[in-house]
């Protein structure tokens, strides 16, 4: 049993610790919400000008960097998830030769870094010709996406009881009924974590979009706020208001999903 002593201690602990993680994401909306002309510190805020927010959505361009964001990251995610299910139940459940050899196999997508891969891969696409296309931005990270997905629900199907689908098979459940309707129920913690981790990785992705596109119409929203950046480097309102616009669609996602997110990584689902 913890005392009310112990508790307090760890309540203050962790407090200071989240102040310390907040205090840079407060200093950020604050020096977005000043006024422009006055001057961009912690300390001089003068009142909410939430028009910064307007002026940096127009002059960046970010509705159109933020479409482009929105449809890179949902078809990777959608794709990478149901392959990343399939994968999973089948290492994790099954049992067939060379299933750890070809696990390992697809784990050499989480050791290569793209950085080791991308000049090489701007070629293949460039013969291929999807460069400057969403393909050359959705392909490699629904392949990278796959292999952490493939690991993060094999971990979690080898802890679900093998009694369970098997009492499924006598009733003459198939391999796909008992996937759907038995085993992914209780899976649902982990698979929104697998969601919440590959769409922040793939909205922040920023290499492969830098690479890949010159068109303006298909930048992704980081790469969207670095030229914003270029051409803001003397104005200090209008970059964190770009810096906002373009981290608040994953901070709401990870707020709506807070509680399954956090009951994934509690409970097991990188077991095994």
């Amino acid at each position: 049993m913890i005392d009310r002593r112990e508790q307090a201690v760890a309540y203050t602990i962790l407090g200071a610790f989240s102040l310390i993680a907040l205090l840079p994401i407060m200093g950020i909306v604050v020096t977005a919400l000043q006024s422009r002309s006055g001057t961009a510190t912690f300390g001089a805020f003068d009142g909410l000008h939430f028009s910064n927010f307007a002026d940096a959505w127009s002059d960046g361009h970010f509705g159109t960097y933020l479409k482009s964001s929105v449809i890179v990251t949902v078809v990777v995610v959608a794709v990478a998830s149901v392959l990343s299910i399939l994968a999973g139940y089948a290492f994790g459940m099954m049992r067939f030769r060379g299933s750890t050899v070809l696990f390992y196999v697809m784990l050499l997508g989480l050791m290569i870094p793209t950085e080791a891969v991308i000049v090489p891969l701007y070629y293949d696409f460039r013969d291929l010709g999807l460069v400057d296309t969403y393909w050359a931005l959705i392909l490699p990270q629904v392949g990278t996406s796959i292999a952490f997905g493939t690991f993060w629900m094999r971990a979690f199907f080898r802890t679900v009881p093998r009694s369970l689908v098997e009492a499924a098979r006598i009733d003459g459940a198939s391999s796909w009924f008992a996937l759907w309707r038995v085993v992914l129920p209780l899976a649902r913690p982990a698979v929104l974590t697998m969601v919440v981790l590959l769409a922040m990785w793939t909205w922040n992705e920023f290499l492969l979009a830098l690479v890949m596109v010159t068109d303006e119409d298909l930048r992704t929203a980081p790469l969207g706020l670095s030229f914003f950046q270029g051409r803001n480097k003397t104005d200090l309102t209008l970059l964190p208001a770009g810096a906002v616009i373009v981290a608040l669609p994953i901070m709401l996602l990870y707020v709506f999903l807070q509680r399954h997110f956090i009951r994934g990584m509690l409970s097991g689902a990188v077991k095994g």
